[in-house]
């Protein structure tokens, strides 16, 4: 059993199929479930299943999550939302192997590997009385800790322009990448959704952006509030020409011929310098 932590929008089902695909369990199915998702009332159903009559409106017997990744792997999510009463019944699964539907009275053994994640302080909640020790320690085999996006460094852009790459062919839409300034924007954010939130902003930027590169403004992120601390090279001479192009026009009153003159380039080169450093006319 493995036990993931991290804050929410970090990944964790993602880690969680991740081990599953490289274990020797990668036929069976993987179940996800998301335990703060569900009531109480209906999480045990859901989880254990139930036999026919069991309760009202249980028409047929249902088998639980727990007996469908039989197998395979069950994935719980937010595991320390689970009541005090469905703790135990879940640590009798994880100790004896065996499943008992809610109405039922026979024992069904299961081979189900069980990764659990949360974004919660569950020592804190031990410690309040919350959630059981002996669950803790059955659950919590390994430790999996995943930081927040905003303490990834470069994964940041390289996550980002993985996302951008799977958007823009969805859409059919022929975008490049990320302008400077769009990077240093990614990398300055805070980004308290983490990546959850950050494929919600390269979605919404591929969908509504009508250029060729990604811009701060189309991410809906504030410009950047200065250089960065260790720019590549690319990056330098990109900002350099930038603003070489935006005072050349400034002295010539927007002047393209002028400012082409002035820079030693052609109108047309001009033109498509312009457009790659989505500079204002």
């Amino acid at each position: 059993s493995i036990l993931i932590v991290g804050e929410s929008g970090t990944g964790k089902e993602l880690v969680a199929r991740a081990i599953h695909q490289q274990s020797h369990r990668k036929e069976g199915s993987f179940i996800a479930n998301n335990c703060g998702a569900i009531p109480e009332t209906l999480l045990e159903s859901e989880l254990f299943g139930h036999e026919k009559g069991a309760f009202t409106g249980a028409h047929l017997q249902r088998k639980g999550r727990i007996e469908s990744a039989h197998g395979g792997t069950l994935f719980l999510d937010e595991i320390a939302e689970i009541s005090p009463a469905l703790q135990v019944k879940l640590l009798r699964v994880l100790q004896e192997h065996c499943v008992e539907r809610v109405g039922g009275r026979v024992q069904i053994p299961v081979d189900t590997r069980v990764l659990a994640a949360t974004n919660a302080d569950i020592l804190l909640a031990m410690k309040e009385g919350r959630f059981r020790e002996d669950l803790y320690y059955r659950l919590n085999t390994v430790t999996i800790p995943v930081p927040p996006l905003r303490e990834r460094g470069v994964d940041i852009v390289v996550i980002a322009k993985s996302l951008l790459q799977r958007f823009s062919e969805e859409a059919k839409k022929k975008i490049s990448g990320f302008s400077t300034e769009a990077i240093m924007a990614l990398e300055q954010y805070p980004w308290p959704g983490n990546v959850r939130e950050l494929e919600n902003r390269v979605r919404r930027a591929v969908t509504l952006s009508d250029h060729n590169r990604i811009t701060p403004e189309d991410l809906d992120l504030a410009e950047p509030s200065g250089d960065r601390e260790n720019p590549t090279l690319k990056e330098a001479r990109e900002a350099v020409e930038k603003k070489v192009i935006e005072q050349a026009l400034a002295k010539t009153g927007g002047n393209i011929t002028k400012a082409a003159t002035l820079l030693d380039v052609s109108r047309p080169t001009l033109h498509d310098l312009i457009s790659r450093h989505h500079i204002k006319k």
